[in-house]
């Protein structure tokens, strides 16, 4: 049914979609994009992969919000918050898109590279590239080395 499908994938569409496009732009393209599942059930629950049809309607709708804000916003109150570094939100924004969803939803929210694909629409092989090449640009942009 459609409400199990939504318990399910609206908090990693919505995960999925902050990391392509930021954070406000995607909570509304999230929701836009569910609203649609929603008036389309009927024809989105019998698809392979209902997930990954939702995204990309969720992804094609995020550019009208694209305007309202920067992405990533930059931590206000820094005594509820963990320390980040400060110099990741511009380092994100430097990824390609698919490195960055890769990189933030399987290091960030512990997706597997079998989720990622299925929302993606793409190999398990293809999200592990694109993960291990953010990562690799994320540590040059931040200067960071794993040499022990």
């Amino acid at each position: 049914s459609f409400t199990a499908f939504f318990r399910e994938t609206e908090p990693k569409l919505r995960r999925a979609l902050i990391a392509a496009v930021g954070a406000e732009p995607g909570r509304e393209a999230a929701s836009e994009a569910l609203a649609y599942a929603w008036e389309h059930w009927e024809r989105i629950g019998h698809m392979e992969n209902p997930a990954g049809y939702v995204y990309r309607v969720g992804r094609s709708r995020a550019g009208r919000y694209a305007n309202r804000g920067g992405e990533f916003p930059e931590p206000t109150d820094h005594h509820r918050l963990p320390w980040v570094e400060p110099g990741l939100a511009v380092a994100l924004r430097k990824l390609t898109e698919r490195q960055r969803i890769a990189v933030m939803l399987l290091h960030g929210q512990d997706w597997t590279l079998t989720e990622i694909a299925g929302l993606l629409s793409i190999s398990p092989g293809s999200v592990n590239k694109h993960a291990e090449r953010g990562l690799a640009k994320l540590r040059a942009a931040l200067e960071v080395s794993l040499d022990v």
